[in-house]
């Protein structure tokens, strides 16, 4: 029996990707994709549905507007995509395996699928209405939530891993990725350098240059070779390069 799903999301390109790699399990017949909540919800309304794939955040009605209509009671089982860390941190915390983040990665989702098929085979819900309900209120809560990030999800080989900012000593900028440094790692976290900038901690971090934040508690020397060069020695020895205004914030930063 194929499993009659939904998927929903926003971005044409996310949608057609997920589509993709959910077409080549032959026990996945995706009968139609939605762009926003109030599609998804009328759609719910007027088809049984088995599986429902669900992006959190959406012009039009999110996730989280979808539930509300629905009633965890009649919602199919739900995996929650989204492209914000700080939603997969939060359900990660209340240990709500069933979620994906963007970019989807196909070995994830294999390993998604197979917990989806077990448990609609066992006729059991993804998470069960109190599990699904503390997951919801983590995901809310993260949303509203203006404390800054303490934890994020990096990708190591086949396993998602959840990097402690304390441990971070400094992040790069790589297009629309950043690269965090931990130590002799380096892990690649899909969210823009300024995105990471509005969510540490400035007393802790300041960003020195436009594709680099410091942990201020790592920098070791301040050099200004002249009015043309700004640079940065930190505690492991490593030179980094900073602007005339990070230099400025660095020093904001310390005299707080």
């Amino acid at each position: 029996m194929k499993l009659k799903t939904i998927v929903t999301d926003d971005e044409p390109l996310a949608r057609e990707r997920l589509k993709l790699l959910l077409s080549h399990d032959s026990e996945i017949d995706v009968i139609a994709e939605c762009r926003n909540g109030k599609e998804t919800i009328a759609r719910l309304k007027s088809e049984s549905t088995d599986l429902l794939f669900l992006d959190i955040q959406m012009p039009g009605g999110g996730g989280f507007d979808v539930i509300d209509a629905i009633g965890l009671p009649h919602m199919p089982p739900t995996v929650f995509v989204t492209a914000h860390h700080e939603f997969a941190v939060k359900a990660f915390a209340v240990q709500a395996v069933d979620y994906l983040t963007k970019p989807i990665e196909p070995m994830r989702l294999q390993e998604t699928l197979v917990r989806v098929k077990e448990r609609v085979a066992g006729k059991t819900a993804l998470l069960t209405h109190e599990q699904l309900s503390q997951t919801l209120a983590a995901l809310r809560n993260s949303r509203e939530d203006k404390s800054w990030q303490e934890r994020f999800i990096v990708r190591d080989g086949t396993k998602d891993i959840l990097i402690n900012v304390c441990d971070i000593d400094w992040i790069e900028a790589a297009d629309y990725y950043s690269c965090l440094h931990v130590g002799s790692r380096k892990y690649m976290l899909r969210e823009t350098i300024k995105e990471l900038s509005d969510k540490l901690d400035p007393a802790r971090f300041v960003r020195i240059h436009r594709s680099v934040i410091v942990k201020i508690a790592q920098v070791q020397e301040i050099h200004r070779d002249g009015h043309a060069e700004y640079f940065v020695v930190l505690t492991n020895s490593q030179r980094l390069r900073m602007s005339k205004a990070g230099w400025k914030n660095l020093i904001t930063a310390n005299s707080a």
